[in-house]
């Protein structure tokens, strides 16, 4: 083996171990009583014809603003979850009467938003989207492809599965509930009322894992272990918890309130803990604990019997990919990852001082989140548009949570308070040395943060910026992340080469794996047999980690892989045509403008983009 591939092979096992005209005219005047020319007749006959167009055009238009604005209050008003993360002031936007509750998990919930989608997809059908504007056509296309692959789920109900040991309900929603802002005494109240309902919520989840279990579709034994360790977290002490805590500081924002009405809202709050919050993963648990043994498949989807349709739905839904389908994605991602795998080769050949200890033990310059943030956005101003000034809490991730969460994340700002960033990192998993300015660039600048501000400040539809297309944005982030390694931060310009490139492989390697659990049907040892024989990963451990984080939360990696993999796709695409009239910032430029979208849809718009690029450059 090259000295090169066994150093290459070190840093993928480092790197495992670590881890959205009509143009008018005039008509001439007739004069008096003469006969009109042919000319003037046609002209006459035709101005109520143009008259009655035009107005179809702008009743098509406003008819189409209303169903969107209509739409957007009713998605965003669905939980209160979603309205409070949506908007701090709903009244401002019409939106007054809701339902204060975490609501229900339910089979039937599922197949009402099928039947909801239908009843959509039907208006959109009556609409003529050519009479729409340009923006609106975009949002047209965009929700009409959001409608056709949700309906394509349609029977698969069951499949859904709410629970997961690091990305499920269970695990998500205190980190949202804990960072819910209080703006006014309401928001209190409600938030008290969520936290009252918890249990209801979670009694439903496990009704529905029970009809899932009766169905043949329930967790195996393994899974059921792996959440129930993610529960175990939230069996507080209500006096000394995160979630008491933060509600305090909460507390101390609101000005309005008296010392009275906090040390009673703290005592309630506490209450709530202990009779409802805790119960109600007490109850979880217990009710997993019932279900062991019911569920057979310790394998991925495609064992189950709808399980490859349901794969591709998943696989579509999740990513948006243009790909036609999972083959020709694997196909383009092994195509990325030996190109990875060859650049690795050739830097380290091209730089043998670069070594195992440089590899492995390397530090960025700056280790201090703000100075990174700024850092980042002072380095980007090259080949990213600038946006306001913004703010950004970065915040520590409870240390009991830890285990259990993701790295780092970004919690989606309400789009009318724009000053709301928080940034969680999570330093049991993320070090300051050797990953927390790429984190920052993937979570902050020009990542999450960045583009959510840019976006929700150039546009206008308040549906397109509650519309969610996780792989565009995932995409981005981890473009974006992987850009970071290229700019002055400390690090060796070949260092930080082959660092993007071992990350891109890395990421790569798990969305195979993706694939081959629950597509191609692998089990631990085929997945084992696979990452012994290619990169000499061995410790058992390790593999059936790997294996049951993928088994999880099928499409997880895709969703941030085959993103990064559309968007590099297009670059590689733009620099081919555009040659040295290609500039990063016009190719950003127009990945942010787009907005949020599958990349089904995103393609057309490039195609359109290149050729506008291409003929302008010509004229220059």
């Amino acid at each position: 083996m090259k000295e090169s591939r066994r150093l290459y092979y070190q840093l993928i096992l480092s790197f495992i171990l670590s881890i959205c005209l009509l143009s008018g005219c005039t008509f001439g005047e007739k004069g008096g009583e003469t006969a009109p020319s042919v000319s003037e007749t046609s002209a006459a006959q035709s101005e109520p014809s143009y008259e009655q167009y035009e107005e179809k055009t702008l009743k098509a238009q406003r008819d189409f603003d209303a169903l969107a604005e209509d739409l957007f209050r009713d998605e965003a008003s669905s939980s209160l979850l979603t309205l409070h993360y949506t908007l701090a002031d709903p009244a401002a936007y019409g939106i007054t009467d809701y339902d204060n509750t975490l609501g229900t998990f339910s089979l039937e919930d599922s197949k009402q938003v099928i039947l909801d989608a239908k009843s959509l997809n039907d208006e959109l059908n009556e609409i003529d989207s050519r009479l729409l504007r340009e923006d609106q056509r975009l949002t047209y296309t965009i929700l009409s492809s959001f409608l056709n692959t949700l309906l394509s789920s349609e029977g698969m109900e069951l499949y859904e599965q709410p629970l997961s040991s690091s990305l499920g309900i269970q695990a998500q929603l205190p980190i949202l509930l804990s960072e819910y802002t209080f703006y006014s005494a309401r928001d209190v109240e409600d938030y008290l009322s969520l936290l009252c309902s918890i249990d209801t919520y979670y009694d439903s989840i496990i009704a529905f894992e029970k009809e899932r279990a009766d169905a043949g579709l329930g967790l195996c034994d393994t899974v059921i272990d792996r959440i129930i360790e993610s529960c175990n977290a939230y069996l507080l002490d209500a006096e000394h918890s995160f979630m008491t805590e933060t509600f305090s500081e909460r507390l101390d924002q609101l000005a309005e309130l008296t010392p009275e009405e906090k040390k009673d809202y703290e005592a309630r709050n506490l209450a709530a803990i202990d009779e409802h919050f805790v119960p109600a993963y007490q109850k979880l648990v217990e009710g997993l604990t019932a279900l062991k043994g019911k569920g057979t498949n310790e394998l991925g989807l495609s064992h189950y019997p709808r399980g490859k349709e349901y794969y591709q739905y998943l696989v579509n839904s999740a990513t948006g990919t243009s790909y036609k389908d999972i083959q020709t994605l694997k196909n383009a991602i092994t195509a990325q990852m030996v190109k990875d795998l060859q650049a690795m080769d050739q830097l380290l050949t091209d730089h043998p001082d670069i070594g195992e200890r440089k590899m492995l033990d390397y530090a960025f310059r700056l280790t201090e989140p703000d100075a990174i943030m700024e850092d980042l956005r002072q380095q980007c101003r090259k080949d990213f548009p600038a946006i306001e000034d913004y703010v950004c809490n970065i915040k520590d991730v409870p240390k009991a949570l830890e285990p259990i969460l993701s790295p780092a994340f970004y919690l989606t700002v309400p789009i009318d308070r724009p000053q709301d960033n928080s940034i969680y990192i999570n330093n049991g998993t993320t070090t300051a040395s050797q990953n927390l300015y790429t984190t920052l660039a993937h979570e902050g600048y020009p990542g999450h943060m960045y583009q959510t501000l840019y976006f929700n400040a150039c546009n206008d539809c308040n549906l397109r910026k509650l519309l969610s297309f996780s792989s565009y944005t995932e995409g981005w982030a981890t473009y974006v992340e992987y850009y970071a390694y290229g700019l002055d931060n400390g690090l060796e310009p070949a260092l930080g080469e082959l660092l993007m490139h071992n990350a891109s492989f890395t990421l790569a390697l798990y969305g195979i794996l993706d694939i081959n659990i629950h597509y191609d049907g692998w089990n631990v040892e085929q997945v084992k047999s696979y990452l012994d024989q290619y990169f000499s990963i061995s410790d058992p451990d390790v593999i059936t980690t790997i294996y049951y984080d993928i088994a999880e939360n099928p499409s997880n990696y895709l969703e941030y892989y085959v993103g990064y993999l559309e968007i590099i796709n297009m670059k590689e695409e733009a620099m081919k045509t555009l040659g040295d009239h290609f500039q990063n910032m016009d190719f950003h430029r127009f990945l942010l403008d787009m907005g949020p979208a599958p990349f089904s849809v995103i393609q057309p718009y490039f195609k359109e983009w290149l050729i506008k690029q291409t003929s302008e450059n010509s004229i220059r």
